[in-house]
């Protein structure tokens, strides 16, 4: 018995793909709920799972594009594994937490199991720290190894040591030369139906509003002085770092209770005025830029915005972030920061109205009380359409934001 493998229904807007990559080979025998391929779509990039185990044969080649509901391979169930016996089941966690010692870690397990296959983070990861992941009993589902794992053990030069606490979003990303043949003077690669749609919707922006920025600077000194202060208890307690994204999550969701104007969008001859407050954070992947969407910020802590973003931004790197993530937002922040960008001009993400790029902390010498003093400082950028926000409302929108940053305790008491 052969069973199909077809490409889900991705939501209504969604009609075709590029099959961007095969995991597997034709004739490979497969295990149930191993990663077989993924797909790119204009919005989204998700890999595909097994249903069964079995014989694959593929009926698609890497980069074709396909359409939903097409098929794109077979699984011949009647098949055994190699050697001439079932495929063996995986272990349950349980067993696999009895079988090892409580104080060893994940990244410090040797693999006994033939490894399965990484996903796109985690073979990123592989190649730029080089680490042999042969030798690594993941922590993920069925034991396979993780984009954590592998930083784990890059980060570990000699004994096993406890996992370390989750790195912030806002880390530095590695910058990795693409490998090119000698005397090679350009390569051509099909454009991604992802950056196909980011650059039609980055041109609709600047062709169908009137964009304008206005910028301020913010002094991080009170916003470094608690994260310091409370860093250790915060980890204690939420099990993951508090970074400078929530803070400015909030002091968003306060300038937006405080100037609704900017909480609004255009719909043909229509305002419509929001009163949510789902606010997007975008998120830098090797296919492009995605903006998951933060729902209900205006009820949530500190602590469950960072776990938000941290989930979200490890789901869309990893390719596992779902439709129903990237929509919805009433506006947008980006952090060119963690680029080292100094200053920029962000475009909207229309139909939101509105953006707030974030940028690099660096000391400068200010005068505060009359006195020049060193202090952290970042500029922030506020991009708007004019048609909807005029310059009155977007400088006090940007002043709400600067107050919040430099007061934290006004998103307390909501001043």
């Amino acid at each position: 018995m052969a069973t199909e493998v077809t490409i889900p229904a991705m939501g209504e807007s969604i009609s075709s793909g590029i099959l961007s990559v095969w995991h597997v080979k034709d004739g490979d025998y497969v295990k149930k709920d191993q990663p077989i391929y993924e797909l790119e779509t204009d919005k989204i990039t998700s890999e595909a799972n097994a249903e069964v185990a079995g014989i694959i044969a593929l009926k698609v080649a890497a980069d074709d594009e396909v359409d939903i509901g097409q098929v794109v391979a077979t699984i011949d169930e009647s098949a055994t594994a190699p050697g001439g016996s079932a495929a063996p089941a995986a272990p349950a966690p349980e067993a696999l937490a009895a079988a090892v010692p409580v104080e060893a870690t994940p990244v410090a397990r040797a693999a006994t199991d033939t490894q399965h296959p990484l996903s796109p983070a985690a073979r990123k990861a592989a190649k730029e720290t080089g680490v042999n992941t042969s030798i690594i009993a993941g922590s993920g589902k069925d034991g396979r190894v993780t984009k954590s794992d592998i930083l784990a053990v890059a980060s570990t030069p000699a004994a096993p040591a406890a996992p370390a606490a989750p790195a912030p979003v806002a880390a530095t990303p590695k910058v990795v030369p693409v490998a090119v043949d000698p005397g090679t003077r350009e390569t051509r690669k099909k454009m991604s139906p992802l950056r196909r749609k980011i650059a039609e919707r980055l041109v609709a922006a600047t062709q169908e509003c009137a964009l304008l920025t206005t910028f301020n600077e913010v002094d991080m000194s009170s916003v470094m002085k608690l994260r310091k202060q409370h860093q250790e208890k915060f980890v204690e307690r939420h099990g993951i770092k508090l970074g400078f994204m929530s803070f400015f999550t909030k002091a968003v969701t306060h300038a937006l209770q405080a100037v609704p104007a900017v909480n609004a969008r255009i719909e043909g001859n229509e305002v419509v005025t929001q009163h949510f407050y789902d606010i997007g954070v975008a998120v830098g992947t090797d296919k492009g830029l995605m903006v998951p969407t933060i729902r209900d910020c205006d009820q949530k802590g500190f602590a469950e915005i960072e776990q938000d973003i941290l989930g979200y931004a490890k789901a869309a790197r990893e390719g596992k972030i779902q439709m129903n993530d990237l929509e919805g937002g009433v506006f947008t922040i980006s952090n060119g920061g963690i680029y080292g960008s100094m200053l920029s001009t962000p475009i909207i993400n229309y139909p939101q109205p509105a953006i707030l790029g974030l940028h690099n902390i660096t000391e400068r010498a200010v005068v505060v009380n009359g006195e020049i003093v060193i202090r952290p400082m970042m500029y922030l950028a506020l991009s708007y359409d004019h048609r909807l926000i005029d310059g009155k409302e977007a400088v006090t929108f940007l002043n709400k934001i600067k107050d919040a940053i430099e007061d934290p305790s006004r998103l307390l008491f909501g001043i």
